[in-house]
């Protein structure tokens, strides 16, 4: 695992472009990313991104749809998750689009900050099965349940994600400002605070010294939810088809200048 807490160049200002959990969700992805100019038709960083004036910031969860009609779609047919050819099938699909991320980061490693989440967690370390309220289990990286094995390279690439960023007083994270959050093991999974800490203890961000926090992990039906007293910001909308921009200097103690919500 590279260094846990990486901090972006600090010269200058900075436009941050935070795109919410992925769930196999590429398409949305590359459509936030253009609407954003950060990626060319061929799939490439623009300008801005390889010079660093953009920084990309993907919250994590890279993998596993959402629910049974997402992996419908995926699958360009009804899902059977105890199907081992439809499991192989959504992975490999799952596989290029993750290819495709981890090419555009290779070329402009500086610029492209992806953080590790829990479902992301899992594809390297299979000892939990995850799954959703509704009852649908994610179990196609999984040898344990007819899956198949992440292959060796994005195995090793996975393993560069971050467990968050600082930028200044500014934390990018997958779930919540404590470190307890970072940690996807079985405390982890039985403490309902990772889905509710926003709402029992928002003055978390403030105890933790952060002037600002922005988080995954949680779906935001409404869209991106802003928490300006308690200075923090929800941001897993991106079946909402929203992302997040935000000022920053990373020069600064307190580098937020604005921010804002942008649909696409």
């Amino acid at each position: 695992m590279t260094d846990p807490s990486p901090r972006a160049s600090s010269a200058g200002l900075r436009k941050f472009i935070v795109v919410g959990d992925v769930h196999a969700d590429f398409a949305g992805l590359w459509g936030a990313l253009r609407s954003a100019g950060c990626v060319t038709p061929g799939g490439q960083p623009t300008p801005p991104v390889r010079s660093g004036l953009y920084q990309v910031v993907l919250l994590g969860d890279l993998v596993h749809p959402k629910s049974q009609r997402a992996y419908d779609e995926l699958l360009g047919a009804p899902y059977d998750r105890h199907n081992p050819e439809h499991q192989r099938q959504v992975a490999e699909l799952q596989m290029a689009g993750l290819r495709a991320v981890r090419d555009y980061q290779a070329q402009a490693p500086g610029s492209v900050h992806i953080i590790l989440g829990n479902h992301d967690d899992v594809l390297v370390q299979p000892q939990f099965v995850l799954g959703t309220g509704g009852g649908l289990r994610h179990t196609e990286f999984d040898p344990r349940h007819g899956g198949v094995v992440l292959p060796a390279d994005l195995s090793a690439w996975v393993g560069t994600f971050l467990r968050e960023l600082r930028v200044g007083q500014v934390q990018f994270a997958h779930v919540g400002p404590l470190p307890a959050h970072a940690c996807y093991d079985e405390w982890f999974y039985s403490d309902p605070s990772s889905k509710r800490w926003f709402l029992d203890t928002p003055e978390y961000v403030e105890l933790a010294g952060l002037a600002f926090g922005v988080y995954g992990h949680t779906q935001m039906e409404r869209g991106i939810a802003v928490h300006e007293g308690h200075r923090f910001a929800l941001a897993d909308a991106l079946h909402r088809r929203e992302y997040l921009e935000l000022m920053l200097d990373p020069g600064r103690e307190d580098p937020l200048h604005n921010w804002r919500v942008v649909q696409f």
